[in-house]
């Protein structure tokens, strides 16, 4: 994976002092809203959320609500500075006995819950049924006091940075970006973080839980989702309800090991891109498999010299990598990864500059999600990792032996930067004394690969795995009713999956 990809695990994705929410949050308080303070959630109506592409959705739903929730800003000073934490709330719409509220992380770590949880309803509506499904952007995400570091111009400079060839040029020009991003994270989002870590997030969570009036947190997570959920049934064993934890991540790897298996992921699932689109006959990337991929590296190699101009931008050899490794996420672009990959051989990149923008957050006026943003810095002080530019050369040798299109350095150079410290906290999950959580694994995962599955359900010891045989990062909502099936059935009925139990690709 590219600089900019090492280690993301979805594809969703400045001020000195805590930022105030936008109009969503701050909507006049109506009869649907209890009265603000500390531990209630102000519910209005939704009026910022935003569709992929940047533009607002035409609402279909009015009885969906978003809302604030304010929290300690420092949980070892719960009664100084808070920080408010953007909610939104699908209510359940029966029939059948509510169960509560069902809490959402969809990944990241930096994903908005309030845009996919939005975005996301309509393939929830059997969970729907009997429970409230809420989300938030967690702290340092989007309305939520969102990290930024810097504008347009520099985002812009950032995600189309090349990384290839791995030469030392290339190396000191992504040594100086990750140097300047880094201080521009600290110069116009400094004061919040030292406190967007996992476990600050966690603690968030429980308050949420108590908002919302339920006694135990019933829960899905999907990808850097499911570490959230470990550490909260970590530090809250007793609190933990029903929690699935889809597509999961094993929080004790170390950056190098991080990036290797997430290079294989994407290498195995770009392979089997490849493999589908030459068997339909007529892949426009090329005839057969190896020729479709000298074909893609011959772009990547020409993109290096020669920059695809589009409009007033540029379609680099990083931001065509990225475009590639974003199709990947789900069986479901494959098509379009063809057309794009088809085009760009023909000197067209549009399509591919849209599928890096997809990942990167940036929509068409130029404005960037925070995504980008919170994703470093939730990583970096997640782990007291600090890896030396020996490992860092020394994971990027094995990687791109793994893969010359997606091998790379990883995450852990920004991180080296990163001006806050960083805690290990997070890396050790045990939720001994919980209610059964369900792990959700898939074989065909590129982000977060399989063998990361059974893993965190050995350190979780209260977990059941469910295996998926299936393509694409996550299960649950890759259409496969299998997965479906014994997920709400844990959800909605409380069933147990059997051990052992795998679901065929759907």
């Amino acid at each position: 994976m590219r600089r900019v990809l090492a280690a993301a695990l979805l594809l969703t994705a400045g001020c000195s002092s805590v930022p105030a929410q936008p109009a969503t949050q701050q909507a006049a308080q109506s009869a649907d809203q209890p009265p603000g303070g500390p531990g209630t959630i102000a519910w209005g109506p939704c009026t910022d959320i935003k569709r992929p592409d940047g533009e607002p959705p035409a609402r279909q739903d009015a009885s969906v609500r978003c809302g604030k929730l304010a929290v300690p800003l420092d949980y070892a000073k719960p009664d100084g500075e808070k920080l408010e934490l953007a909610l939104i709330k699908l209510p359940a719409t029966g029939p059948g006995k509510r169960l509560g509220s069902m809490v959402f992380n969809f990944g990241g770590p930096g994903a908005s819950g309030v845009d996919t949880l939005d975005q996301a309803g309509k393939a929830l509506t059997s969970l729907r049924t009997r429970y409230d499904l809420v989300s938030f952007d967690p702290r340092g995400v989007e309305r939520s006091s969102g990290v930024r570091c810097g504008g347009t111009a520099e985002m812009d400079r950032f995600t189309s940075l090349d990384t290839l060839p791995p030469d030392e040029e290339t190396h000191r020009a992504a040594e100086a970006a990750n140097k300047e991003f880094a201080a521009l994270c600290q110069q116009h989002s400094g004061k919040i973080l030292p406190y967007v870590g996992t476990v600050n997030a966690a603690r968030d969570m429980d308050r949420i839980r108590a908002a919302v009036g339920d006694a135990k947190l019933n829960y899905v997570g999907m990808s850097y989702g499911t570490q959230l959920g470990g550490v909260y049934a970590t530090l809250f064993p007793k609190k933990v309800g029903r929690m699935v934890l889809d597509a999961p991540l094993d929080p004790t790897v170390t950056f190098e090991q991080r990036t290797l298996a997430q290079t294989r992921g994407f290498q195995q699932a770009y392979e089997s891109f490849l493999r589908s689109c030459v068997k339909s006959g007529s892949c426009e990337v090329g005839r057969d498999e190896d020729t479709a991929d000298a074909n893609v590296e011959k772009l990547m190699t020409q993109l290096t010299e020669r920059p695809l101009p589009i409009g007033g931008r540029a379609l680099t050899q990083g931001l065509a990598s990225t475009g590639v490794a974003a199709a990947l996420y789900s069986e479901l672009t494959w098509p379009f990864l063809e057309q794009a990959l088809g085009e760009a051989l023909k000197g067209r990149g549009e399509a591919l500059m849209y599928l890096a923008d997809t990942y990167t957050g940036r929509s068409p006026d130029g404005k960037y999600s925070t995504q980008m943003t919170s994703f470093p810095a939730i990583t970096c002080v997640d782990t007291a990792e600090r890896p030396d530019v020996a490992t860092l050369r020394r994971t990027e040798a094995a990687a791109l032996k793994i893969s010359p299109l997606f091998g790379s350095e990883g995450s852990g150079g920004l991180c080296r930067v990163w001006p806050a410290k960083g805690s290990d906290e997070a890396r050790h999950v045990d939720a001994t004394g919980s209610a059964p959580i369900v792990v959700v694994g898939g074989k065909g995962d590129p982000a977060t690969p399989y063998e990361w599955a059974p893993k965190l359900t050995a350190q979780l010891k209260t977990a059941t795995l469910v295996t998926y045989e299936g393509e694409g990062h996550g299960a649950y909502l890759s259409g496969s009713k299998c997965v479906q099936g014994l997920v709400d059935g844990y959800l909605i009925e409380g069933r147990l999956p059997q051990k052992g139990a795998t679901c065929p690709a759907a």
